[in-house]
């Protein structure tokens, strides 16, 4: 509710959250204009409640009381209110203090705080997220300590200050115990407010997935259209709780079977879920009726939102607030729907008719309703079973990053597959999912190079490649098409991961052999030569043989290639079964099977076969059995392998997380100070670049030494400069078309004397123009090695970016350039210098000498610590940076600086705006 004729208020502040149960509330600044939601809330707190926040009975409050928490300067004084629809149900408010406790203005770093929850909504994490939000505002008014005062009884909001994370006191004073909370984030911190992002999220999708009753809005009495297919794809899965049919011209009780009502509201129960399919015109007052009946969240089937333009995204923005406001999460618009296998649920709320997917281990998401059916029938007709499917559409709410959260802890799902549109806050995708990563595979198909209509996400401007670098730092699995999710998803589920690239082969056709020993090379895998059994091959001699390789520590994978047999006398099923038995007489090593006209052995090899005479003649359903994933085409087999070796390499890598170094020489204050001196003059958004005496002022507060550069504007300031830096000495060029191109003639090195110098001078300027025009300068000879780059970026997106690359054409031309995320750790420096393809350089290639580095890792840490310490900093390019056999030089850096954005992915929790 932004107060646009006071423009001091401040509508960043304003935020949409998850409470722990999985409900949602908006947060926002209390204005004079709450007076009467202040008044009513307060009236429905309970006497206790009351006498916890006043520390004596306090039944009503004055109207000096009012006017007190209503009316704030919101830097001094600030109010936030936890708000339901228009209702209040908590509050938090903070007033500025001095050293003698009284109130005070800036410069006073310290706050008394005090909140109150209504008590119907207590134990819902109201109170954390308020402290997570009032504690951000704080900071960003110079606020550094809270002090609250807390009578003993009162353990629920001890708790609330305790579990907190942060640095605190803790005394006994009068009769009550008083708190300080020193309000910098710590690493505990930040992890006990994302370990409650997780609970909260989690639980939020676990209440759409499993709900107890579920109502289908839209059904028509004809029976046609998506509301009754909805319905009817409920019923038939067999949904165990209660399910409801509503038509607002109902005139019987039942529509197909289904118990049916005019009105959600005429339903004298609990609803859970509601499923929605009318028009998008008629949405809206579905979705108040739901939120007046008390439904906990929305799958919202119906288009014509952001899909369909301009008129339809403004709808959509529409429906979030709507939805929101009543406390429930929303899958959607334009969603397909969700299939929860759960045997205690057995939930099918989407448009695939019966019989849904088997139960499985996979769980699957996509953005799209095509690309849902498309893999749903290729994941059931390759015999995999699903533990979850989320279609969300526009996914204007619940998105990817909610459905990892679930997936994280959820027992019943082994493996992630994930078709992407847009990744969102690609920061927050790839924090979740190397957590995720870390436990099961998280595989990712990512369509599309640009944002499709429909989908409000901040714009990035990164490119693809450096995206797919940083969801491979985070072990995400990327793969380019949905086949390759099926293929890679099918080996995941069903195999363990290999403990490393060497591959066995052996099968009966000796050309399909060669083919899949040629694509494991170009995988990057150490195939063995094929073993060749012959077309005469019985199915006794592959178990033989694969019970030999898998028994052998000279692989770490086995594939099996098999052709039809010539006499066509042994059917799938018995080879089938003679590599299932061999697989369980030695298990522990993933084995992948590619065919050619086999396609009967695709079904045999399955994990639910067709069920035999007598499981039919009963109606049980078939025995699993161990499934190994078969292919139609080696390279598509070896494809998904090498995604395991990849991803199990990963894994042992990550086993022991990485540390972000601290190192004691960084003057963190005075580079704060610095910057807010060099911003003081800069307007909103302006980028400013910074002088070179600043960029290496700046720079050196971290331990970046950048080499001095002194201006030659004529050959008697050169050998001046000269004589200042000693000699020898480099003559270079910083024109803008000639800058970092060496290649063109514009730099002299080595100069040793003056001569030398003046000479190279004159020869420069003959050659490529004026001084006024080069720009020459003078820099002291460095020791010579290897010439890199170094840069870091910050996204709108995804956040800050450190790039490193050898400078010249590896970088430019060929785009060999590696990137991590912000803040780096060690494992990630280390990692970011060996992932280019001319790495090698680095470590003596062809009998040149190892360059230093650790050096370069250091300076790496060094720069990530900057950007991620200052988020003024939104730019830095260190370029060349030489690095010797020892040690190493900055030639040149570049800075540019703005002012920060309110809130970053460090801030308090919060659902993306709309």
């Amino acid at each position: 509710m932004t107060i646009e004729s006071d423009p001091s208020y401040p509508a960043h502040w304003e935020a949409d959250v998850v409470l722990r149960d999985g409900g949602t509330a908006r947060i926002r600044p209390i204005t004079p204009a709450d007076a009467g939601r202040l008044v009513s809330f307060y009236e429905q707190v309970s006497d206790e409640s009351k006498y916890y926040r006043f520390f004596a009975p306090y039944p009503r409050l004055s109207d000096r009381d009012v006017h007190r928490f209503t009316h704030h300067d919101y830097v001094d004084r600030v109010g936030l209110a936890a708000t339901i629809g228009e209702e209040f149900i908590g509050t938090v408010r903070y007033d500025r203090i001095g050293a003698d406790g009284r109130p005070a203005t800036g410069p006073s770093d310290e706050a008394e705080v005090a909140f109150l929850v209504q008590d119907a909504h207590q134990g819902r994490g109201v109170a954390s997220a308020l402290l997570e939000h009032i504690g951000a505002v704080a900071r960003e008014r110079g606020i550094r300590r809270f002090a609250a005062e807390v009578l003993p009884a009162n353990t629920k909001m001890i708790k609330v200050f305790t579990d907190a994370g942060y640095q605190q006191k803790r005394s006994f004073e009068d009769g009550s115990v008083r708190l300080t909370l020193d309000l910098e984030p710590t690493a505990e911190s930040l992890a006990v407010q994302r370990a409650r992002e997780q609970r909260a999220e989690a639980r939020s999708v676990q209440r759409l997935l499993a709900p107890g009753s579920v109502a289908v809005i839209g059904v028509s009495r004809s029976l046609a259209g998506v509301g009754a297919a909805a319905l009817r794809n409920l019923r038939d899965s067999g949904f165990h709780g209660h399910l409801y049919a509503v038509n607002e011209a109902v005139t019987r009780d039942l529509l197909d079977g289904v118990r049916a009502y005019p009105a959600i509201g005429a339903i004298g129960a609990p609803v859970d879920l509601a499923v929605i399919a009318v028009p998008a015109d008629r949405v809206p007052e579905a979705v108040a009726a739901c939120g007046e009946h008390g439904v906990q969240g929305l799958v919202v089937l119906s288009a014509g939102y952001g899909e369909s333009g301009p008129e339809g995204l403004a709808r959509q923005r529409e429906l979030v607030r709507q939805v929101r406001s009543y406390g429930m999460r929303l899958i959607g618009p334009n969603a397909y729907g969700v299939i929860n296998t759960a045997p205690e649920v057995e939930l099918n709320a989407s448009l695939t008719p019966a019989p849904m997917p088997v139960r499985g281990r996979t769980g699957l998401f996509t953005q799209s309703g095509a690309i849902g059916i498309a893999l749903l029938s290729a994941l059931v007709r390759r015999g995999e079973g699903l533990s979850s499917f989320v279609s969300a559409g526009n996914r204007a709410d619940v998105s990817g990053n909610d459905i990892l959260q679930y997936w994280y802890d959820d027992e019943a799902t082994d493996v992630a597959l994930m078709y992407l549109e847009t990744l969102g806050n690609p920061r927050k995708f790839t924090r979740l999912a190397r957590r995720t990563a870390a436990v099961k595979p998280v595989v990712v198909a990512k369509g599309g190079r640009h944002t499709p209509a429909g989908h409000v996400v901040p714009d990035t401007r990164l490119p693809d490649a450096t995206v797919s670098a940083l969801l491979r730092q985070a072990g995400v699995i990327r793969v380019d098409t949905v086949t390759e999710l099926v293929d890679v998803g099918l080996l995941l589920a069903s195999q363990p991961l290999p403990a490393g690239p060497r591959i066995a082969i052996l099968g009966n056709s000796e050309s399909l052999g060669v083919l899949t020993y040629d694509a494991c090379l170009t995988q990057g895998l150490r195939p063995l030569p094929p073993i060749d059994l012959t077309t005469a091959a019985a199915p006794a001699d592959f178990r033989e043989a694969l019970t030999t390789a898998l028994a052998s520590d000279d692989n770490d994978a086995v594939v099996v290639t098999a052709i039809p047999w010539v006499n066509e006398q042994a059917p799938a099923d018995d080879l089938a079964d003679a590599l299932r038995e061999a697989v369980a007489e030695v298990p522990g090593k993933p084995v992948a099977v590619v065919h050619v006209e086999l396609d009967d052995l695709v079904e045999a090899l399955s994990g639910f076969p067709a069920p035999t005479a007598i499981e039919a003649l009963v109606g049980a359903e078939p025995r699993p059995r161990t499934r190994i994933p078969s292919y139609p085409a080696g390279e598509r087999a070896v494809r998904a392998l090498a995604e395991a070796v990849r991803y199990g390499q990963w894994r042992r890598a990550n086993a022991e997380a990485g540390q972000v170094p601290e190192y004691e020489d960084i003057d963190e204050a005075g580079a704060a100070a610095q910057l807010t001196a060099l911003l003081a003059g800069v307007d909103g958004e302006a980028v400013h670049t910074l002088t070179d005496w600043d960029a290496r002022e700046l720079l050196g507060r971290y331990g970046i030494r950048v080499q001095p550069t002194l201006p030659a504007p004529s050959p008697d300031a050169a050998v001046r400069a000269a004589g200042i830096l000693g000699y020898p000495v480099a003559l270079k060029t910083t024109a803008p078309h000639l800058r970092h191109r060496a290649d063109l003639g514009g730099v002299r090195l080595d100069l040793r004397d003056e001569a030398e110098l003046r000479l190279s001078y004159e020869e420069l300027t003959d050659a490529l123009g004026k001084p006024a025009e080069l720009q020459p300068v003078i820099q002291p000879m460095v020791p010579r090695g290897v010439d890199t780059v170094i840069r870091s970026v910050i996204d709108p997106a995804a956040g800050a970016v450190l790039s490193f690359g050898l400078a010249g054409v590896p970088s430019e031309l060929l785009g060999d350039t590696a990137h991590r995320l912000v803040p780096a750790t060690d494992r990630d420096a280390a990692g970011l210098i060996r992932s280019i393809r001319a790495a090698p350089l680095l470590f003596g290639w062809r009998g040149s000498d190892p360059v230093d580095t650790p050096a370069l890792e250091e300076l790496l840490l060094r720069l990530s610590r900057l950007v991620d310490d200052h988020p003024e900093v939104v730019g830095v390019s260190l370029e060349p940076v030489v690095v010797a056999t020892e040690g190493l030089s900055v030639l040149s850096a570049t800075v540019r600086v703005a002012h920060p954005p309110a809130r970053g992915d460090l801030g308090p929790r919060t659902l993306p705006s709309y």
